[in-house]
Order: structure tokens, then sequence, then C-alpha cells
């Protein structure tokens, strides 16, 4: 089983709480959104009670600074296979299993583009997702990140998009044909968040707009599956976590504590691999 975390930290010198999540939730991947803790911090303060130790994965030509990723896997198992500023796709490749595709993204924000401007640029990440699946020759694959947009929006759910859908029996289907093109699926367990169904809270960002149209809660912060790697892969293994392990993340409204923490909840997720 490996434990991943990833979490959009806002520029906020958290490196304490992250080494708490870390240690009290056992996390052996961490990837980091909005991160200006150097490697040599961030190591120094997994590393004071982590075993095995941590490691700094890094690219292959620094190309991106959107995206830090730590483990106790060393370097040689992240093979880079595509970098971009806001990008970076990795083939984990541990002894004894078979290599998955590790994608991680901090999507451009709504406070400069539209959601035009998203669906757009989400056609371009998944047209590079799949030229990369093409290369390597599986579809292996897990897309993690901040989004910048919900599960319903054109970007997650079009086609030609991430074509991220909301059931595994979808899913499993692998893929369908529009306009006589084969578009593959994502499975996106994040729709099982929304609202007052969910145990924790209703989303993984809260905003509340001053104008007519407000969701309030949001759920930015996605992981997205491809079929290949479901049987993998337990919706319960899958958390939206509202604690470091010893102190809570949320205000006494059960917001994010954009004062002690940040303004978005960490993602944590298991792989049975």
């Amino acid at each position: 089983m490996v434990t991943f975390l990833f979490w959009n930290i806002k520029a906020k010198p958290l490196e304490n709480r992250i080494r708490r999540i870390v240690v009290n939730y056992e996390v052996d991947v961490l990837i980091l959104a909005e991160s200006e803790i150097t490697p040599y911090q961030m190591l120094v303060t997994l590393n004071q009670q982590a075993d095995p130790m941590f490691h700094h994965i890094q690219d292959r030509i620094g190309e991106c600074e959107k995206i830090a990723i730590y483990s106790k896997f060393q370097n040689e198992y992240f093979i880079s296979q595509y970098e971009s500023n806001r990008l970076t796709m990795r083939r984990l490749k541990l002894p004894g299993i078979d290599e998955l595709l590790l994608a991680a993204t901090h999507f451009p924000s709504k406070l400069w583009w539209e959601g035009d401007d998203q669906f757009a640029e989400s056609i371009v990440l998944a047209q590079t997702i799949r030229q990369i699946e093409e290369e390597v020759g599986h579809t292996r694959t897990i897309l993690v990140g901040d989004f910048n947009m919900n599960p319903f929006e054109k970007g997650v759910v079009a086609a030609n998009g991430l074509h991220g859908v909301m059931t595994r029996k979808v899913a499993q289907n692998q893929s369908r044909r529009v306009e006589q093109k084969e578009y593959s699926f994502f499975y996106n367990p994040m729709w099982g968040f929304f609202g007052d169904g969910s145990e924790g809270p209703a989303g993984t960002y809260y905003y509340r707009h001053s104008g007519h149209v407000s969701y309030f809660w949001n759920i930015f912060d996605q992981v997205l599956i491809r079929p290949d790697l479901l049987p993998s892969f337990r919706n319960s293994d899958l958390a939206v976590l509202t604690d470091d392990g010893d102190e809570s993340l949320l205000t006494s409204h059960g917001l994010p504590d954009v004062a002690g923490a940040s303004d978005h909840l960490p993602l944590l997720f298991k792989l049975d691999i």
C-alpha cells in the first residue's frame, strides 16, 4: 500500500504541520502546490521523525515551479517523463510492481482566467497526458492536484477535456466515442465529497462569492484515476483531511483555517500496489 498526500499550502511556512500529517498518516509520497519552503528546510523538518528518510524528488530540468514532490522512495524510482511550469509527470517504478504514471498539476486560477480559458487549457492538459501515456505504453495513470475547477465543470467532464466521470461503472467502460474519436475516461471519486452526505467537510476549498451565484464549498483539489488502476483503489482510502493528526485544520465554524493552515484542505489517498 502506497499513501499519497496532496496539499496546496498557499505559500505558507507549514513544514511542521506537514510533518505531523506525514508522520500521523504514514505518508509515502508528498505532493505540494504553492510551496515556498526550500527543499533543504522541508527535508530537515520531515526527517526529524521519518523512517525511512524522505527525499526531494527533483524534475529533470527544473521546469515545474508549481509542484514539489518528496518521498520515502528515492529519486531513481521516479522517472521524469514530462515537465512544464504547471504539470509534472513521473513514472513511478517500484521494485516488483507494475509502474504507474503519476501526474500532478496546479491549474490556472479563476482569479485570472475565465471558465472558457480553463476549459481550453484542460484540452491541452488532456492531450499531453494521452501523449505521454502513448510514450510509456500504458494507462496506469493518476492525476492529482489543484484543478481550480469543480468536478462538474466542462474542463473536468468534457470528453476532449479530462473526461472525469462520477462512477466506477461508467469509468470501467474505458472510453467513449464522440464524432468518431475515442476518449479515455478518468474516474473522479471526488464527486462523493460534495455537501452534507460526506463524512467530512462539504469540499476542499470554501469561498463565499459576493454575486448571485455562490457554491460556498468547492472541490478544486482532486485525484483522477484511469480505469486500469481501479483494482488498486478503494474509495474508503481517499479522504479530505481536517486535521494534521494532532490539531484541526478547520476553524471553529468548520471552515479551512486560513490563518493557521491553508485555504485548501489536504487530500490523502492510497493505492494497493
